[in-house]
């Protein structure tokens, strides 16, 4: 594990711990929010000692559905056995949940990404979990998409419960489709295979919108672009994770990254994908028929269903190159670093257990269930249009693990802004390159600041 260090020779860590000491109240509420379990630890109100503190950062539909989860836990438990805590997604979020474990004041169980997690766990700050452990609520590492399940590995050993799985989907609308030909006799939209296909198809859409085949963020946005680039690199032969040994390393693919980008901006030159469109604008162009083809990650379905007349469909990514592939991440639950009773163990593993059986109501959010029992059942097969591109799963790429990257970092943000330059025509796919690469080689040399 890498730690900074000051001149003194005190590592960040120690740095961490004695400002949350010598901050004491103040740094509490500024740290983790009013009300929340970190600030009533810090300022001596005990919990109740069967109480529960979990942390999570799910907003919009996603918030809404995990109350409901976390509502039925609370009915099922008694009064006051849970006490949770909701904060901004992406950096802040992961700050915190840092801070309060190396402050000794972490959540009993707390809402992780997939690619955020792992350098949570090289850094020493999550319990690992064991087959005890999942064994305590009849639960074993073979009730997991297997997928997700070997991707969470640190080391050799698992650090996570996954909850889902959310990749980069295409979303279609159904007029717009039909009036192009592209459905088939069961009126979803007929597969599209390979490059020629993938392109023909935008074309029909195209004449049949007079806007774009496909719309696409990259405006104001930095995951999405990056989403689409690594969903189309990463279909390829030859394609390389873009960072290697923990992100000491850059380990892209030059020629692909090159060409890859090539085709997206032709794609965008040739008007049959957005050249330029905000998160909301990629949208709207579906939605109001001006594209055929949306692509974005499955939560957005909540938005889609909430407009009025709407009729559309949800797929994989087209293969468009040599194999299915997919960008996605996964929201899981990890357990930060503390010393545990066996009792306090097993009612932390009993709240797992209730959201992973709640998972068909996660699952109506778009995200496609990890928990096999949810996943492989007539209910969920029967759930439309989420059935039809649950397989998007299976063909997951998750980012390269770093301490810089993941969802919501700073490796995002890097490459979604010389990617979305290169779809607006801004920038060629040589100089996103080098951008890239210069950029991300000052945090390749940045020790782990945990």
């Amino acid at each position: 594990m890498n730690t900074h260090t000051s001149s003194g020779g005190l590592s960040r860590r120690a740095l961490l711990r004695g400002g949350l000491a010598a901050g004491g109240i103040g740094a509490a509420a500024s740290l983790a929010g009013c009300g929340s379990p970190l600030a009533a630890g810090l300022a001596g109100s005990a919990l109740n000692p069967g109480t529960l503190t979990f942390w999570n950062l799910f907003g919009g539909g996603d918030g809404v559905r995990l109350q409901t989860m976390l509502d039925k836990y609370s009915t099922d438990t008694g009064p006051n056995s849970l006490q949770s805590a909701t904060f901004a997604w992406g950096n802040p979020y992961y700050t915190k949940v840092s801070l309060a474990t190396i402050g000794d004041k972490p959540p009993d169980v707390a809402v992780a990404h997939l690619t955020r997690a792992a350098n949570l766990a090289e850094a020493g700050l999550l319990t690992p979990i064991t087959a005890d452990m999942l064994s305590l609520v009849d639960l074993s590492s073979t009730d997991f998409n297997q997928k997700v399940w070997e991707t969470q590995k640190v080391n050799g050993q698992d650090w996570v419960v996954p909850l889902d799985t959310h990749p980069f989907v295409m979303f279609y609308n159904t007029d717009v489709c039909e009036k192009a030909g592209l459905l088939g006799s069961d009126g979803k939209l007929a597969p599209i295979e390979g490059k020629e296909a993938f392109e023909a198809a935008l074309t029909a859409a195209k004449q049949a919108t007079g806007g774009v085949g496909l719309s696409v963020a990259n405006i104001n946005e930095f995951a999405t672009p990056w989403r689409f680039f690594q969903t189309l690199y990463s279909q390829q032969e030859g394609a390389t994770e873009f960072l290697g040994d923990s992100g000491t390393k850059i380990t892209m693919n030059d020629d692909l990254v090159v060409s890859t980008l090539e085709y997206i901006a032709k794609l965008a030159k040739d008007g049959l994908i957005s050249k330029a469109a905000d998160y909301a604008g990629s949208q709207t162009e579906m939605f109001t028929g001006k594209s055929a083809f949306y692509l974005q990650g499955e939560w957005e379905i909540t938005t889609a269903q909430g407009i009025e007349g709407l009729k559309f469909g949800m797929v994989p990514v087209p293969t468009i190159f040599d194999k299915p592939a997919a960008q996605a991440d996964s929201h899981t639950f990890i357990l930060p670093k503390m010393d545990r009773t066996d009792e306090q163990m097993k009612r932390a593993m009993g709240f797992i257990k209730s959201m992973l059986d709640q998972s068909m109501t996660w699952a109506a959010g778009g995200h496609v269930p990890a928990y096999l029992p949810t996943l492989d059942s007539a209910e969920y097969k029967a759930l439309e249009p989420q059935a039809d591109y649950a397989a998007a799963a299976d063909a997951a790429v998750y980012d390269a693990p770093a301490w810089y990257s993941g969802s919501g970092s700073n490796f995002e943000t890097i490459v979604g802004a010389a990617i979305g330059l290169c779809q607006q025509g801004l920038s060629t796919p040589q100089d996103a390159l080098n951008s890239i690469k210069s950029q991300l080689q000052t945090y390749a040399n940045t020790a782990n600041p945990l």
